[in-house]
């Protein structure tokens, strides 16, 4: 093929492309300048999966590897005397039969902590209480907390 052939063919190459492509960008305008609506029905489900969906997925942001959700404690002891711990632990659960007390050993220490307190406030609350009986010191220390949240509670 001579030089002349391949100036001519990759004319009309170039022409007709040009051709193609103005009439395609004409067709596209053409679309962006109908109004057509498009009208999408949803089943009311959906949105009832979704709300479920999302406090599934705030509840488990809240809970440990374990199981058990995080949250706040009161330490008031840290012995490595186990009877003083335990004597704690009793008096503790004698004065305040509605919540729990915890005695745990990281060695060599003996760990007096009590209550399950999902937020830090109910925990300050408690905690200003418990420092008029015992003013050698309650601090708030965050914990795995048994906690059993109820259906219709929202988690913050």
């Amino acid at each position: 093929m001579t030089m002349k052939n391949k100036i001519i063919v990759l004319y009309f190459v170039f022409f007709f492309t040009t051709i193609l492509s103005s009439n395609c960008f004409t067709q596209i305008d053409s679309v962006r300048k109908s109004k057509d609506n498009i009208i999408v029905n949803k089943d009311p489900r959906l949105d009832i999966l979704t709300q479920k969906q999302a406090l599934v997925n705030k509840r488990s942001q809240m809970m440990t590897s374990n199981g058990l959700y995080k949250g706040y404690r009161l330490q008031l002891l840290s012995t490595n005397n186990r009877n003083q711990a335990f004597k704690l632990k009793y008096d503790l659960l004698t004065a305040y039969p509605d919540q729990k007390a915890y005695v745990t050993y990281q060695a060599p220490y003996f760990k007096v902590r009590f209550g399950n307190f999902l937020h830090k406030d109910e925990a300050e609350k408690i905690r200003k209480q418990l420092s008029k009986a015992y003013p050698a010191g309650v601090f708030v220390v965050e914990d795995a907390i048994e906690y059993t949240p109820k259906d219709d509670e929202d988690i913050k």
